[in-house]
């Protein structure tokens, strides 16, 4: 009983505008909206029993964030990116991660088998779950640890700033169609590339992990796999 009314003090707490962010973030991070899809203030408002003005403030938070776009006149729609962004993004991720590793790699204060290591331990957790959320959750903890280890926090903010929720959204909806015991496969590979090869060829070999995991997601794909629409978003053609 005290956890049911913790539980439901902490809520409590949570402002309305604040619920509506973290409900539209849920639907975007599981693949219910997918890029163009308009988001219907009026109708999610009433699904959620909250005024325009908290629906508004979160949509602001989003926008802030890359994830949503308004156009005036139109409405709010889920951020579209187009297939040469993609190729581009994930270009400078390359680049960007594979100078992470290197400072990792040189980073003397940290174990980094450990810390990749412990890492690795919520990618597998997720797989014996065959937790599709999980495993996301736990990809982008992956990396972001690597971010964090190399101890750059300009270059950590950059890689935030560049792979933000909504590409490893994209990446996500593309390598779901993989078995995820192959995914976590491929991981423990990228682990054991940072771990094992010579540091002056480090950057390269993650420069080419990357280029392989580019192709094997996108290279044989449409860009946006077909998404579940929830009944408070719709679409509108021809906007952008």
């Amino acid at each position: 009983m005290r956890t049911s009314k913790a539980a439901v003090k902490k809520q409590d707490r949570v402002s309305p505008s604040k619920r509506v962010e973290a409900h539209l973030r849920k639907a975007i991070h599981a693949g219910k909206l997918r890029p163009r899809q308009r988001i219907i203030e009026e109708d999610l408002a009433k699904e959620l029993s909250v005024s325009r003005g908290p629906v508004r403030e979160a949509i602001l938070r989003l926008e802030r964030d890359g994830l949503v776009v308004t156009t005036p006149r139109r409405g709010t729609f889920i951020h579209d990116i187009s297939w040469g962004e993609i190729d581009v993004i994930f270009g400078m991720r390359a680049k960007l991660e594979g100078l992470c590793v290197r400072y990792l790699r040189e980073n003397t204060a940290i174990n980094p088998a450990a810390v990749l290591n412990q890492a690795l331990k919520k990618l597998n957790a997720a797989t014996l779950k065959n937790s599709e959320e999980l495993f996301f959750r736990a990809d982008m903890e992956l990396h972001r640890t690597i971010w964090r280890a190399a101890n750059k926090p300009l270059l950590y903010r950059t890689l935030n700033l560049i792979m933000n929720p909504y590409i490893f959204i994209i990446a996500r909806a593309h390598s779901s169609r993989f078995p995820i015991s192959d995914r976590r496969e491929n991981h423990e590979e990228y682990v054991r590339i940072i771990l094992q090869t010579p540091i002056e060829k480090i950057e390269q070999e993650v420069e080419n992990y990357f280029r392989r995991l580019h192709s094997n997601l996108f290279g044989q794909s449409t860009p946006f796999p077909d998404f579940a629409a929830d009944h408070w978003a719709g679409e509108l053609e021809n906007v952008f």
